[in-house]
């Protein structure tokens, strides 16, 4: 039920964006459990690894450029559950390493709103090793008022003019998520598109995403010449507006351009965006759109405006790689805004080979096909299409069930590669806030595939992370493990524990009668 309590705003200044704030303020790390707010498409390996891709492109660049001595810093803005960054910097050091070539050094810095994530970063047992290295350091960064990078880890600041390389900035589902104007085009003319706010009656009483999902929102035009006037700063994108659409309503991201405007003045040399979101760079299609729905997941996003962005920095001298095609879940782009970025070879054949040739919208769009079908499906395409993602954990945990149905069949050579994958996938494992017992799921299957030491490996990495919640099978698994392996007195250990839990099992009191 809701009462008459409606307040009218710009909608850039509208509560709904200091509601989202609290929301990710007090979730932290929690946010993004049960998939919550989706993290999936923009952080998953394969997405991952086309961004390293293109950041070692734009090493590659530097180095041919002969500016190989000062570091290329890497600012990923809403870095979130840390998902996304720990991949792109495995992959990245993956790449310098297999290479072995002279590369600038680099420096991966997490950012976000949430000071609770970037404490939780910093604890992080996968992200260690790159702190160690000096590879990774960490920034509580308010997008729409910070001008510099405060870094945890080294202590520094970062300030205007400070970085002589290019600063790249990766923004996955961040432009969608921070405060957007919206504006009206109707017969020519600009006008703001103000929002009325209908709160429930127990609005104190509702926690964010509560609230969120309770309010209600109309709008109502108001002109706005100030858009049309020849001072405003992004007068050029308004008058393509007004000259090629009519009754159209449009998200136009003045805090997304003057964040990235704040971060080119960091640099004396620009900056690469990389960025991946539910967008638009095609000014056709905000075409007669009606006000914006917000999709709600715990937080709230909008449509991203691509085009806006891109326009402006066109002007500017900036190439802006979109995809020719349409796409379907997810909008993947990049900005060179540098000095002749036609120099960046490397850096626009990486995204051509990566993003637009076959990239992650691609890759999900697949993944929702196999999603669906995975129960019908072989062994040999499974794996490719796990070797497809970058061998992702979450399509593993999905795929157990349906990859142990097929292991009678399964042949040595597609052992030996599903016992690679899984060796892979683990090198590279990130474990979220919301834990899942991957070890526990990889050894029960290598104990079907009768590989008893590497099963054995992963069950005692299981026992010793899950001590509260340890699966009494577990036990019995490495009895018989360490039985074949001929450690009998570890075999006989491990199967009296399980005969604590389970004192009636008779197969387990039979392997235990060997013993006596």
């Amino acid at each position: 039920m809701t009462t008459n309590q409606t307040q009218r705003y710009r909608f850039s200044e509208a509560p709904i964006w200091h509601i989202q704030r609290e929301y990710f303020e007090e979730e932290g790390m929690k946010a993004w459990n049960n998939d919550q707010v989706p993290q999936y498409i923009t952080s998953n390996p394969m997405i991952a690894a086309a961004y390293a891709e293109m950041i070692f492109g734009l090493l590659q660049d530097r180095a041919n450029m002969g500016k190989s001595s000062e570091p290329v810093f890497i600012v990923e803005l809403g870095a979130g559950a840390g998902r996304l960054a720990y991949h792109v910097l495995h992959e990245l050091c993956q790449l310098r390493d297999y290479a072995g070539i002279v590369l600038p050094p680099f420096r991966y810095i997490m950012t976000d709103l949430a000071m609770k994530n970037v404490l939780a970063w910093q604890e992080h047992p996968a992200l260690q090793a790159f702190i160690a290295e000096g590879l990774l350091d960490f920034a509580r960064f308010d997008a729409v008022h910070d001008t510099a990078l405060s870094l945890v880890v080294s202590g520094t600041t970062i300030r205007e003019q400070d970085l002589e390389q290019p600063l790249i900035i990766v923004a996955n589902y961040f432009f969608d998520s921070i405060p957007q104007e919206l504006i009206y085009v109707g017969d020519g003319q600009i006008y703001e598109a103000d929002v009325f706010v209908e709160y429930p009656d127990n609005r104190d009483a509702l926690k964010p995403a509560e609230l969120l999902d309770q309010i209600a929102l109309h709008y109502e035009h108001r002109r706005a010449p100030e858009y049309e006037q020849d001072d405003y700063p992004y007068r050029d994108v308004i008058a393509v507006y007004q000259d090629q659409l009519e009754d159209s309503h449009i998200l136009f991201p003045s805090a997304g351009l003057t964040c990235l405007e704040r971060l080119n003045q960091l640099s004396q040399a620009g900056f690469l965006l990389i960025t991946a979101d539910k967008g638009d760079h095609l000014p056709g299609n905000w075409k007669f759109a009606e006000p914006p729905e917000l999709f709600l997941h715990g937080s709230f996003s909008l449509t991203a405006n691509y085009h806006a962005i891109q326009h402006v920095f066109e002007q500017r001298g900036a190439q802006a790689l979109f995809p020719p095609h349409h796409y379907k879940n997810i909008n993947v782009g990049c900005i060179l805004h540098m000095d002749q970025p036609l120099a960046y070879s490397n850096t626009r054949l990486a995204y051509r080979r990566f993003i637009e040739r076959f990239g992650p919208d691609e890759f999900f769009s697949m993944k929702m096909w196999v999603d669906r079908n995975l129960a019908s499906m072989e062994l040999q395409p499974l794996l490719s299409f796990w070797r497809l993602g970058g061998y992702d954990a979450e399509f593993f945990i999905q795929s157990t069930k349906q990859i142990a149905s097929l292991l009678p069949d399964a042949n040595d050579e597609e052992m030996q590669d599903l016992l690679r994958g899984i060796q892979l996938m683990w090198s590279s494992y990130y474990v979220m806030e919301q834990r899942y017992d991957l070890a526990l799921d990889a050894g029960l299957l290598l104990f079907e595939m009768e590989m008893y030491e590497e099963s054995k490996h992963f069950l005692e990495i299981s026992v010793q992370q899950e001590q509260d919640e340890i699966v009494s099978s577990v036990f019995y698994c490495l009895a018989i493990s360490c039985f074949e392996l001929e450690l009998d007195e570890q075999a006989l250990g491990y199967i009296q524990q399980f005969l604590e839990l389970e004192p009636d099992h008779e197969e387990a009191l039979a392997l235990l009668s060997r013993f006596e």
